[in-house]
């Protein structure tokens, strides 16, 4: 396995990438989400990579346009189709031996790959607690993050003991109970990743955490059925703790193999 830096173009802009190659014949593109570099919240990604490429597969990971050492206009995580399209092509040229590509995004990469990587020439994705939050609502949470915190609430003796004090703001109250037993909102974003993931052809494996807010609002809003979803017990988005990150590695290894 070898680390080395590589540069493609993008709409005339230069953008710069991270190559973790190895011999094997699949290999992972990894988008990041929001507006992280290509290394990753805690060199995450970077770290990622490295185990990925130690076990047989090539990784790519780049800065998108406006981001990191990427030249160019940030467009955000739905004006990124370009910037993936770009680096699916340098990473197959680069990586003349390879036959199958998987790509991988977490949050708002995941959703760009739901909505538009079904065009872009993947053989196969792995999309961990995508994004379906439209501008503006950020504060809705999930009926099931809002039953997660009055079961707490209630296992507590002193959240009783408020109770029975009057220390407890009923309306407050009454609106998370009515909440809790309620449906998500529905979102034009979640509408969209449903119906952009729904012609793709090949393999798609969906990681969530499923203590994490934008995990349980994805799930919320998307078929309960859904065989493809997969989840861990945890509240890291990202990933990060021992645990969540060994199950992260095991599942995108079985979406390479």
């Amino acid at each position: 396995m070898s680390r080395r830096p590589i540069q493609f173009v993008c709409e005339g802009a230069a953008l710069a990438g991270t190559l973790d190659e190895a011999h094997g014949t699949t290999g992972l593109l990894l988008v990041s989400g929001g507006n992280e570099i290509r290394s990753g919240s805690w060199a995450g990604q970077a770290k990622l990579a490295a185990r990925i490429a130690a076990a047989g597969h090539s990784v790519l990971r780049f800065d998108r346009r406006g981001i990191g050492d990427s030249e160019g206009q940030n467009a955000g995580f739905r004006g990124q189709d370009a910037d993936i399209a770009a680096a699916l092509v340098a990473f197959r040229l680069a990586q003349p031996r390879m036959q199958r590509v998987v790509g991988f995004g977490n949050c708002d990469a995941a959703t760009a790959l739901m909505m538009s990587g079904t065009e872009l020439g993947f053989d196969a994705l792995v999309l961990a607690n995508p994004w379906v939050i439209e501008a503006g609502s950020e504060t809705i949470q999930a009926p099931a993050a809002i039953r997660q915190r009055y079961a707490q609430k209630l296992a507590n003796p002193w959240e009783w003991l408020r109770l029975l004090r009057g220390g407890v703001n009923f309306r407050r109250l009454v609106w998370g109970l009515r909440h809790a037993s309620g449906p998500a909102p529905r979102s034009s974003l979640a509408d969209g990743v449903q119906a952009g993931l729904a012609g793709f052809a090949g393999p798609v494996t969906i990681l969530l955490a499923a203590r994490d807010r934008t995990a349980q609002l994805f799930e919320a809003a998307w078929p309960a059925d859904d065989a493809r979803v997969c989840r861990i017990d945890t509240a890291s988005h990202s990933f990060s703790d021992d645990v969540a990150r060994e199950w992260l590695f095991e599942k995108i290894i079985e979406a390479l193999s």
